[in-house]
């Protein structure tokens, strides 16, 4: 599923699966992006298959050339302007009845393609704007990032940037000033209680963590847990790495922790969920038209412990196929509440104008052929919503949905 390529088009693309949600607080290290496609400018239309569809191009191609050959005011014709019209109404026309197709201007993408990269150049904080001194607060900065090695600290407002004042700046312009500089030292101007000083940052490369683990102990029962926030370029890695670690401690039972990762690259969820089944065994299906491919595990068996997983009406996409794959080949089960919903498969399209557009092109199957997007969801086999307690004060404590979970590992280790 990496990279794979089309020979008559001449592109390139990685399919995606995933949503973009809209927050108030923007992060400098973080985003959301799509597979990208190398999309070429010269299509050939005779590598069209249906002889009706080619007949349409060719006639709106030659239509195009006549207006813009004999349109009375020509110096006034902006081409590039003319396409990238013509493009976002096909896309709008798509979006009716699919709202992930979609065209995107280079300002609204940018930021989306760092997270599934899975790294990214920058200093490594997030921030938000206060609303009543218009500043930025720095809500979390990143571990192992040049922030980090400093003296920032949380809820310290960021007053300035190289001179220029941040309450005249918004989130994304902030981020793009960071991302885009060709300078990589910056003076932050920081405002901490009454004080105030700076702090010379220098960007590096910086690999964002998507995956954490540790073991939580009950009695006797080592239950493995194992969380994950996207589905990024390095997330199999990063997942292999840390599963091997919680097994080398002999675990009875794991809980795998998908609230809130909306998804990311099909194929990281492909390589992950052959750590889990057993080769020869179909993981899920893919759809166009009435074509249904099947696609197959690759790993050596399954896996002989009971595996749990936690979802919310966050959970979407690459997170789903992960669940209903477990769900169907080892009898997982799904503690928490019903997932998004979201059954089908995006590519992103790079243009030579610098912008993108995403089309989706396949549904996606579980293995035994259900589409989630008719059920809107995966429905959990132990529904628990979380409670307000957790919102007030968020700590494993207050995790009722995890305590639950782990409530379910130690039920099966008492049968």
């Amino acid at each position: 599923m990496d990279d794979m390529e089309q020979s008559d088009n001449k592109f390139k693309f990685t399919e995606v699966m995933f949503i973009v949600f809209i927050t108030s607080i923007f992060s400098v290290f973080a985003g959301i992006s799509y597979g990208k496609i190398k999309y070429s400018n010269s299509v050939n239309i005779n590598n069209f298959s249906n002889d009706e569809k080619s007949t349409e191009l060719e006639n709106f191609i030659k239509q195009y050339k006549y207006i813009i050959a004999n349109y009375y005011d020509s110096d006034k014709i902006d081409e590039k302007e003319l396409l990238k019209i013509a493009l976002e109404s096909i896309l709008n026309e798509l979006g009716i009845s699919d709202e992930y197709s979609k065209y995107m201007e280079q300002d609204e993408y940018d930021q989306l393609n760092i997270n599934l990269d899975g790294e990214y150049e920058g200093i490594g904080i997030s921030v938000y704007k206060d609303d009543e001194s218009g500043y930025f607060v720095i809500s979390d900065i990143l571990e192992n990032s040049p922030a980090s090695k400093s003296d920032i600290k949380k809820e310290d407002y960021v007053i300035s940037i190289d001179g220029k004042l941040t309450k005249d700046m918004e989130t994304s312009e902030f981020s793009k000033y960071v991302i885009d500089s060709k300078d990589k030292n910056f003076v932050l101007k920081l405002k901490r209680g009454d004080d105030e000083f700076n702090i010379n940052l220098t960007k590096e490369k910086i690999d964002l963590k998507s995956v954490d683990s540790k073991i939580i102990e009950r009695g006797d029962l080592k239950i493995g847990y194992i969380s994950m926030s996207i589905f990024a370029s390095n997330t199999y890695e990063q997942f292999k790495k840390n599963l091997s670690s919680l097994e080398e401690q002999n675990i009875d039972c794991l809980i795998i922790d998908l609230r809130d990762n909306t998804g990311g690259h099909l194929s990281q969820v492909t390589k992950i969920i052959s750590l889990f089944v057993e080769k020869k065994k179909v993981i899920y299906q893919l759809q166009k038209d009435d074509k249904k491919v099947k696609y197959y595990s690759t790993g050596l068996s399954d896996k002989d412990y009971p595996i749990v997983f936690l979802g919310n009406e966050l959970t979407a996409s690459a997170s789903e196929v992960f669940i209903m794959s477990l769900k169907e080949n080892l009898g997982a089960k799904l503690i928490g509440t019903k997932t998004y919903g979201k059954g089908t498969v995006q590519e992103l399209v790079d243009l030579t104008n610098g912008d993108q557009y995403k089309l989706t092109t396949k549904k996606w199957l579980s293995p035994n052929g259900v589409w989630i997007n008719d059920t809107k969801g995966i429905k959990p086999d132990v529904e628990v919503r979380m409670e307000d307690e957790y919102y007030i004060n968020p700590s494993e404590k207050t995790d009722n949905q995890l305590e639950s979970a782990i409530k379910y590992c130690e039920s099966l280790k008492k049968k």
